[in-house]
């Protein structure tokens, strides 16, 4: 269960990390940013291009996660055009990630027929 809801729009991550320490107050839950590279850092600046790779960010549709802080909502907002960001309970590994874009088969074994 969350401890804040933000009911503003913020211009800028900072504001949404503020308010969710100001609003948690002792209360301790751990979030993250769920980041994904939208768009390509062909043709940028090299220190745009840096700081997507200090996130780990190297090909477009890349998610990563970090936990919520001062200096990873400044690094999102030096590249805010190029990603998408998300706000989670937790963080997913590889093979979550996969499982989580796997679609339905449509049907599911129940038993293996008898040869």
């Amino acid at each position: 269960m969350a401890c804040f809801a933000v009911n503003f729009v913020a211009h800028s991550l900072v504001e949404v990390v503020l308010a969710v320490q100001h609003s948690c107050r002792g209360i301790y839950t751990m979030s993250f940013f769920r980041i994904t590279l939208m768009r390509s850092a062909i043709g940028l600046p090299k220190r745009t291009q840096g700081v997507l790779k200090a996130l780990g960010l190297r090909r477009r549709m890349k998610t990563v996660f970090y936990p919520v802080s001062h200096d990873v909502a400044g690094q999102i907002m030096k590249v805010k055009e190029l990603v998408k960001v998300e706000e989670v309970a937790e963080s997913k590994t590889k093979s979550e990630l996969s499982a989580e874009r796997r679609p339905d088969p449509g049907f599911f074994i129940e038993r293996a027929a008898p040869r």
